[in-house]
Parts: structure tokens; sequence; C-alpha cells
């Protein structure tokens, strides 16, 4: 955490939602609010994985404020995992609550890249979503949701060439028949071990380049 990191108590259909919001700093024009999701809860994953963190201080840099959550049964976060149905009612349950309205971001790591396309699923096109960033994406375990074709300018992918937890190939097979653009860290694994920098460096570098010059929904 740092010294603008809040933390936080939401609802959702199970009980309680444990979260963590970080906020760009006072004299920077407020983006909007990015929900990022972690990684898998029976696999170890939290609010506190190391990629999570990364995306979040990469959309704080940019002047995003960043929501971070345990899903069901992580922490302090109540009920049980429920293999993801669950856990899109949880992200959806804290975008009301967190981000009622307002410029929106989505982002996810891993399994929370899987909830995220869910979630992207159900919010678009009503709410509009002004960011999305996946990471690792799981497709090789998980029926992925497809981007919005309308969403695909505003919409970052980026996979590591040596996932051998999600292998690089899956994502390929997931993103070719929407003609969706995934960028390769050359060399990376599943959690970027050494390279969270350069991650942060491409993550700041799409909202930067959205802030500066893609129409907004």
């Amino acid at each position: 955490m740092n010294v603008h990191t809040e933390k936080l108590r939401l609802e959702g259909a199970a009980g309680t939602v444990e979260a963590l919001r970080d906020a760009p700093a006072r004299d920077v024009a407020p983006a909007g609010v990015a929900v990022i999701a972690h990684p898998h809860p029976l696999f170890g994953g939290t609010m506190d994985n190391k990629v999570v963190q990364t995306l979040a201080r990469a959309f704080v840099a940019c002047g995003w404020t960043a929501l971070r959550f345990n899903f069901r049964g992580v922490g302090a976060s109540e009920g049980v995992h429920d293999e993801g149905r669950g856990e899109t009612e949880d992200f959806l349950a804290v975008v009301r609550q967190a981000a009622p309205e307002g410029p929106l971001a989505i982002a996810g790591f891993s399994f929370g890249a899987f909830v995220a396309s869910r979630a992207i699923e159900a919010l678009w096109p009503a709410r509009g979503l002004r960011e999305i960033v996946l990471v690792g994406t799981a497709a090789a375990r998980f029926a992925v949701a497809p981007v919005p074709a309308d969403a695909h300018e505003r919409t970052l992918v980026v996979h590591g060439e040596q996932d051998d937890t999600v292998p690089l190939a899956a994502v390929l097979d997931w993103a070719r028949p929407q003609s969706l653009p995934v960028t390769v860290v050359p060399g990376g694994g599943h959690f970027f071990h050494g390279q969270l920098p350069l991650l942060k460096g491409l993550v700041t570098r799409h909202l930067r380049a959205g802030a500066s010059g893609r129409a907004h929904p």
C-alpha cells in the first residue's frame, strides 16, 4: 500500500467484499476509476498479487483511482469460490458501489482477466468503458468472453511468450477470431518475474495514448 491507499468494505452477493482503493496524487486531474481483478483464489491469488499491484500503480500514475478487491473466500471477503460465476457478481457489485458513474476502466490478471471479460460483457455497451487491460488471460482454462468489437481500440492484452500456466497459443486462439491484437513480452512468464517494470510501462503507455488521442465513450 501507499500513503494514498484506503481500506474498504463493500457488499457483494455472498457478503462483505474486502477492497483497497489507491488514489492518485491530489494535484493530478482525476481520470476515473479502474477496477482490477486478481488471479485464481484456489492457487493463492489475492488483491496483493504483484501483477495486480503493478496494474494498480500504472493506473494511478496515469491519474486513475485504482480499486483492487478480494474475491469471495479470499482474505476478509465472505463466501466461497464459485468458478467465476459468483466472482463476476463480486466484480459488478464493486463497480456499482465504488464506480457507479463516470469514466470506468476494467483490468484483470489470469483468472481475474477471465472474470473481467465476463464483467465487460455484462456492462457493455450500457455503461461504456474507457480502458480495458487484460494480462495473462486464462484462455486455456476458462471460457473467456470476447472483447466487444467497439472496445478493441481501448483494449490492451499482454501475455508472456514463455507463460507455462496459460500458453501463449491459447490466448492467440482466443484473440484470433476477434482480430484482437496481443502484446507479447519476449521471454515473459505468467507472473512476469523481473519484468514488472516493463509491464507497468506497457500499461502506462497504453493509458496515456488513450488519454491524449482516443475518442471517449
